[in-house]
């Protein structure tokens, strides 16, 4: 738990390091089964527990309100509610509350206070508050208690800012219910009626979670340390926005029916290229609040920083001239869905269109952010080709000024590069870079976004050279697994979002059944509740930060395509 915002220092951190903060509500004997699951289209998460002396059900959510109009209350508590049930028999509890602030390195204070106990830190930041319907006692910095209930009996806990507290009464079951309310009605605005209606919502309500009501951006992940190799290795701090991710979360919220949602972003998106650099380049990532992103360090406060607890990322300072096409593929599909683009914000996009006219030639660290130097990427070009052909598209469209002879000439000379360049004969397919013969499955974007008929040739070509080199069914493997191709050590697993990307290439190639299969056949990489990592190992373990975004984006994109084509709908190429 990262705590007051998603890219805040962690409070509760113990899946990282066994003293890195907890709060734990667990039957006392161990001897118990557990089962999860969400309330049906919430975020409200419920635990069954069983013993042989009862059941009893514990009730997670971080409460929010509707106004009397349906909107988000933003004057609701900031805080975490947990709820006890007795449903049968009786249960005995062990409950303790420890957080470490700022990632274990800040000490704090316990205090008790009226029905509960403050935690202070010593570097001065706010106050949090335990209160409960049960008695506490403090322990070495921990508030803990054995709490024995009886059938029917009830244990209610909230834990957040002290100051929202004061601000108004906890009551533990209001909040529940106005907090059900808010999800169900959210839920209640999905236009998805397709056959994959379960996991597309889940999908839409875990991208809820993972966006900012405040400022509107969408995380990577919530989490940071979770490695992507088997070995330990690779563990990066996915905590921040990407302006890659654009494209895909703006298209899944406009085709959901969340436009409200899909404006909140893509002000954010329109506040960074508004704020860009005076040649029209952008960072490759943002803070949630638009602001830069820390620098990479390793956690000396946990025990297991050794094996490389990063926060921060270092790959803020790379260049990646695919997150340009991102940015004007979400400027046109909002356009196109949403809203018109205004005079303003037509320069600022122009000035960056020009950024990529005048640099598409040069090398970049590309979308798997390599960290052993730059090389020209298949698909970058293929996204300073994105750019510039939606820049093209909305200036046509929307009669706006632009250098349109520079423009399409550019546009085209990329295309004849990707063609020229990229191809390579011997393996009948698209390669990651000029002159060489390895495969990347990145290379899936190329007919989503409508660079190349699906069913032309080449392409099929490459997806075959994918479908036999880069896939152990249904797992789908970023380039040539085993390589050293980006410098780091370990092996990872299967890309999910790569996944879903094949899934949809194969449908949108007419091969529609076997696209089916690849999808479903993933839902089984989901976890009990639906959610899915960055990577699954071919043992079948989850891998890196969890829940993904992009995957949950990919996931959406793909079931969408799936219904149309299963449907028998014909959806011409254009």
């Amino acid at each position: 738990m990262c705590f007051p915002r998603m890219d805040s220092p962690t409070i509760f951190a113990a899946l990282l390091d066994e003293d890195g903060g907890q709060f734990s509500i667990t039957p006392s004997s161990a001897d118990f089964n557990s089962k999860q699951m969400y309330l049906p289209a919430t975020n409200v998460l419920l635990t069954r527990f069983m013993t042989g002396d009862g059941v009893c059900e514990l009730v997670d959510f971080m409460p929010v309100v509707n106004d009397s109009k349906g909107k988000l209350c933003r004057s609701t508590a900031n805080c975490v509610v947990r709820t006890v049930k007795v449903l049968l028999g009786s249960m005995r509890l062990s409950i303790r509350c420890q957080p470490r602030f700022n990632y274990g390195r800040t000490g704090h204070a316990v205090e008790p206070t009226q029905g509960g106990f403050r935690f202070v830190p010593d570097d001065g930041e706010a106050a949090l508050l335990l209160v409960a319907s049960a008695s506490l006692a403090c322990d070495r910095g921990a508030v803990e208690a054995i709490v024995e209930l009886g059938e029917g009996d009830t244990l209610s806990i909230a834990f957040g800012v002290e100051a929202d507290f004061t601000q108004q009464d906890i009551d533990c079951e209001a909040l529940l219910g106005d907090t059900t309310d808010f999800w169900k009605r959210w839920s209640a605005q999905s236009s998805y009626r397709g056959r994959y209606r379960e996991m597309v919502l889940r999908s839409a309500l875990t991208l809820k979670l993972l966006s900012s009501s405040e400022h509107g951006a969408i995380i990577a992940a919530p989490t940071f340390g979770l490695a992507e190799s088997q070995d330990g290795s690779r563990k990066w701090d996915y905590r921040f926005t990407w302006i890659r991710d654009a494209a895909f979360s703006v298209y899944a919220l406009l085709r959901l029916g969340y436009t409200e949602e899909a404006e909140h972003f893509m002000q954010w998106i329109a506040d960074r290229n508004r704020d860009c650099a005076s040649d029209g380049s952008l960072q490759v990532m943002y803070a949630v609040d638009g602001e830069s992103v820390p620098e990479e360090e390793a956690l000396e406060s946990f025990s297991g920083s050794t094996r490389g607890f990063l926060i921060g990322n270092a790959a803020r300072d790379q260049k990646q001239l695919d997150v340009y096409g991102a940015l004007l593929d979400a400027v046109y599909l909002y356009n196109k869905y949403g809203v018109s683009i205004s005079y303003e914000g037509w320069r600022h996009v122009a000035r960056t269109v020009q950024y990529v006219v005048n640099h598409w030639r040069e090398a970049d660290n590309g979308i798997w952010e390599l960290r052993n130097g730059t090389r020209p990427l298949l698909h970058s070009r293929l996204m300073c080709w994105v750019t510039i052909d939606r820049a093209l598209r909305l200036a046509e469209k929307r009669s706006l000024p632009a250098p349109f002879s520079d423009w399409f000439a550019a546009r085209d000379d990329i295309y004849r590069d990707i063609h020229e360049n990229f191809w390579s004969h011997e393996r009948n397919s698209f390669v990651q870079t000029p002159g060489s013969t390895t495969l990347d499955a990145s290379v899936l974007m190329m007919p989503l976004v409508r660079f190349i008929g699906p069913q032309d040739p080449r392409w099929t070509g490459t997806l075959d050279a994918i479908g036999g080199e880069l896939c152990v069914d249904p797992l789908v493997f970023r380039y040539t697994r085993g390589s050293t191709l980006d410098g780091l050590p370990g092996t990872e697993g299967g890309f999910s979002a790569c996944s879903f990307w094949y899934a949809e290439a194969l449908a949108r190639s007419g091969r529609v059944e076997e696209g089916r299969l690849v999808f479903e056949k993933m839902m089984a990489y989901a976890n009990h509740l639906g959610l899915f990592s960055e990577e699954v190992a071919t043992t079948g373990e989850s891998l890196g930060n969890f829940p993904q975004a992009l995957t949950h984006l990919a996931l959406i994109s793909a079931a969408y395509r799936l219904d149309r084509d299963l449907d028998g709908k014909h959806v011409p190429w254009t």
